[in-house]
């Protein structure tokens, strides 16, 4: 919304200007069709953002939909729903699976809007910054649903390790299998860290972790403690996507109304 003083500086004139449906919130999260719990942490509690946003949930698709059978059928529904955020206000777009990398490309043309589907885009970024000689590894809900397709789609180098949770005890049966909507979190965590000890056991040189998964995040702080290397997940991505939508302004000397001056009630925000 923008406003705009009075030029003569008698009083003060603002005038508000629309061509949203909904303000304050410039990030749209596209959802799956899902009833497991979402804890703090987890990209589908509003309370895990330290900022406003907009929620979309897409009919049909299913977590082992989305999962195990590749999000087969279920483009075009993610279209519409992400054209809707747009029109309502979202200035970017992120979804709620990191398996829908496979959108990544048809979704961002079809909006016009950054678009953000999947934490593994982090994957170039995280091996850039590591040392000669360590690589990123991932972990995901299901390894053996984790395609070279899915791996391009994110920029992902095909030969990047990665585990997943299908063998543990309750992560991927409640969330992927949807077999209950309760959770055992302690039993959820402990896949997560197996997952991660497995990582690392498997695979030498493994510099940091990239969580696939975008339900996570919550367990992120433990497995950095137990492996003692850097993790990244949705959480990390999505804080960096939404810095860029709204820069902090860090007051005085260069706060908004010095820099921009007389602009700074009709700039864009």
């Amino acid at each position: 919304m923008a406003t705009a003083p009075d030029p003569a500086g008698a009083g003060r004139r603002v005038i508000a200007t629309g061509g949203k449906a909904i303000y304050g919130a410039p990030l749209g999260i596209l959802m799956l069709e899902a009833k497991f719990p979402r804890i703090p942490g987890d990209m589908g509690n509003a309370a895990t953002w330290p900022f406003p946003v907009l929620y979309r949930v897409v009919k049909g698709a299913s977590p082992e939909r989305v999962v195990l059978h590749q999000a087969a059928g279920l483009l075009d529904d993610f279209l519409a729903a992400a054209a809707e955020l747009v029109a309502q206000g979202a200035e970017a777009i992120t979804t709620n699976c990191g398996f829908l990398a496979v959108f990544q490309r048809e979704l961002a043309a079809h909006v016009r809007v950054p678009v953000a589907t999947s934490a593994l885009i982090q994957v170039p970024w995280v091996q850039a910054m590591l040392p000669p000689g360590q690589r990123v590894g991932i972990i995901t809900v299901s390894a053996q649903s984790l395609t070279p397709r899915h791996l391009a789609a994110a920029g992902v180098p095909p030969d990047t390790p990665f585990v997943g949770t299908e063998d543990g005890q309750e992560f991927f049966r409640v969330l992927i299998r949807g077999e209950q909507q309760d959770m055992d979190v302690g039993l959820a965590a402990q896949d997560i860290l197996d997952a991660g000890r497995t990582l690392v056991a498997r695979h030498s040189g493994i510099g940091a972790i990239v969580l696939e998964c975008t339900n996570m995040p919550p367990y992120a702080h433990a497995l950095r403690e137990v492996l003692g290397l850097p993790v990244y997940d949705i959480y990390s991505l999505i804080t960096w996507l939404h810095a860029g939508l709204r820069p902090r302004d860090f007051g005085p000397p260069a706060d908004r109304a010095t820099c921009l001056g007389s602009e700074a009630g009709t700039a864009a925000r």
